[in-house]
Formats: C-alpha cells, structure tokens, sequence
C-alpha cells in the first residue's frame, strides 16, 4: 500500500517535486501524507482536489509496472539508491529494470559528448578493460544516448561489468531507438532506471534533469570528452555539488571535444587522469602493490622489434600522423612502413582512421 500510495503522491497536481519530497520528509511516508491532506498545509489541501486522478493513474502506472517487470523503488526502499538518497534533490519514485545492485560496492559514472572523437572511443575502450582487471565488481552508469554513454555502456558489456542506463523518460520506449539491442543485452547485465513515468516522452529538460541521478548514485564521475559546454559538465558539476569524485582526461588544446575536459583540471573541479590506474589509486580502490606487476598494453609484446618501437614513438608524440608524414620522419619506405603499421594494428598498439591516420592505442 505505501508503495501505491508513494506514486499516487507523486502523480497530485499543484506541488512541485521539490514540495512533493519535503511533505513526505516531514509526514516520515506517502501514507501519512495522504492522511493528513485535509489538515496539511494551504498547497497540500489544494492538491487534495486531483487525489481521485492521481490514484487512478498511480493505480495504471503499478499494474504496468507489474506486467512488465518493473521494480517501483521509493525513497524509503532498501533497495533505493543509497548514494542517491543522500541528495537533497533524490527522486521520490524511481523504476527499474534490471539484475545489478544499485547499491553495489562501486559504482562509476562515466559521462561525455555526443560527438565522441575515435579518440574518445579508446579511451573509454580502455577504462572499461582496466576496469574490468582492478575493478571487477565495478557498476558502470551512464545516459545510453549518442556518444561517450553508449560507447560506455558497450563496452562495460564487452568486458563483463554490470552497466545501468539512466533514462530521460518513461519505461514505455528506448531513446534513442537505435540503442534498443544494446539496452536489452543490459537488462541481463546491468538495467535500466528512470525517475519517470510510463508515457513521458523524452523532451529536452529530462536529460538535464536525470543527470542529477547519473552524479548521484555513483561514487565518481568520469568524463571522457567534452566540448566547452554540455550535459557532461553538468553532471560533473552536480557530482562536485554531490560531494563525489569527479576525474577527466586532458586533451591537447586544439581539441574542441577536450575543451571541457582541459577546464575541469585547469579550475580544479577534477582531477587529472590518463588511465583507469589512476582513479583506482585516488579512489583507494587499488594501491601500488597491487598494481604492482600489471603491464601496459605495449609490454604485452615483448618482442617488439626496433623498427616498430619507432613508429610508436613518433605517434606517442604527435598523437596522430600519416604514413606519408611517418616516412618524412623516419626515412622509411612505404613498403616497410606499412608492413610495421599492419603489424602494431594487428596487435591491437595502433589504429587506422579515416584518411589514412594513424594513431596510437592508449
């Protein structure tokens, strides 16, 4: 009955959210609140008049949840976010669709720009894989739209980290469409959680408004890229507000998708990071001992020959360059150097973009 009576509370016309969990803060549930509408103070008593509505669609809204295997968290659950209760501004009601625990051990959210450059996309490839080494218990929690959440999302699935979807809207839909396969492999491995209800659609203040859940129920942030203004930095900054940790990748400064990395270091609102090592040690997840004999991915191939070692080096340098630009560098044939560069990409050292660039992995 709570439960019911904790969405028919959420659902009353003429109260804000924000009104809406200071009544149920003071009354201690929604049952108390409902029962002293009559008596409450002037905006509960007005509120009283779309009771009946607000039953009624708390009433549809449990039989859908019901029917489709949906857990409707309130605020009082033990099941509810615990890091996210903290917030001043939690949600009331949360639903969830899933098999992680919200409230495991460590929980990281990894957040970004929609315009995810491929070196964005290495970056997160490789947290997720040093992750899954140091941290494997590790939830990973982003947005699944465009860009850094769903290359975030992904790849946790591809290393086995549970990963949960914070949604802008309501059960009913996956938006975008298009990440649709990627949400269902999540609920096997991770879920889905959204503070909204079934038939919200997915309007533009909504993905502001649940980045405060993405900040709120991890224990850090982490922004892998981010032009000068964005979703991203706004969340960093809920997860700053939130007393988390907050943690970037630098980026060169001509980069315009680094732009809001390089100034979350630069006015110390995170902390600088190249690697997953890094955030371990900060967060005490890991420490030097225990790190202690991990090699990095170049030291996987010991028998680097010196040839190859020196194109590496002049990648590590230039962060990209083209095989024309290599062989002016290294006097090297072309013949040579595409035999070294087909053999670093084999291993997995060095990609291939677009146009014929080449750039070093990690």
């Amino acid at each position: 009955m709570e439960t019911l009576n904790t969405l028919t509370l959420s659902f009353l016309k003429g109260l804000s959210a924000a009104q809406t969990l200071k009544c149920y803060q003071n009354y201690g549930s929604a049952t108390a609140v409902l029962e002293n509408m009559s008596s409450g103070e002037p905006r509960l008593r007005q509120a009283l008049a779309s009771l009946p509505e607000a039953r009624k669609r708390a009433e549809e809204e449990l039989e859908f949840c019901h029917k489709n295997d949906i857990r409707v968290l309130c605020l009082n659950d033990g099941a509810y976010p615990a890091r996210l209760r903290e917030c001043a501004d939690a949600p009331l009601v949360l639903y969830y669709r899933g098999t992680a625990d919200l409230n495991a051990r460590h929980i990281i959210s990894i957040v970004g720009t929609r315009m995810i450059t491929e070196r964005g996309k290495d970056l997160c490839m490789h947290l997720c894989q040093d992750l899954a080494r140091l941290v494997p218990d590790a939830v990973i929690v982003s947005g699944l739209a465009y860009g850094v959440d769903i290359n975030a999302h992904r790849d946790a699935l591809k290393e086995g980290l549970q990963t949960i979807g914070v949604l802008a809207h309501g059960m009913d839909r996956i938006y975008p469409s298009s990440h649709r396969q990627t949400a269902a492999q999540m609920l096997a491995q991770g879920g889905l959680l959204t503070e909204y209800p079934v038939g919200t659609n997915p309007d533009k203040g909504n993905f502001v408004q649940r980045n405060r859940i993405v900040a709120g129920m991890a224990d850090a942030a982490i922004v892998v890229e981010s032009a000068k203004k964005g979703g991203a930095l706004i969340t960093a900054q809920l997860a700053q507000d939130y007393n988390r940790d907050v943690f970037s990748f630098p980026g060169r400064t001509t980069d315009q998708y680094s732009e809001g990395c390089n100034l979350l270091i630069r006015d110390n609102r995170a902390a600088l990071i190249t690697c997953a090592e890094d955030m371990a040690l900060a967060m005490g997840w890991a420490t030097e001992e225990t790190l202690k004999g991990e090699p990095v991915q170049q030291e996987l191939f010991p028998d680097i020959k010196p040839e190859e070692q020196k194109v590496m080096d002049m990648l590590r340098e230039t962060e990209s360059l083209s095989m024309s630009q290599m062989a002016r560098m290294s006097d090297m044939k072309f013949s040579q150097l595409n035999a070294i560069l087909l053999t670093l990409e084999t291993r997995g050292l060095v990609r291939a973009l677009p146009g014929g660039i080449y750039r070093l992995v990690r």
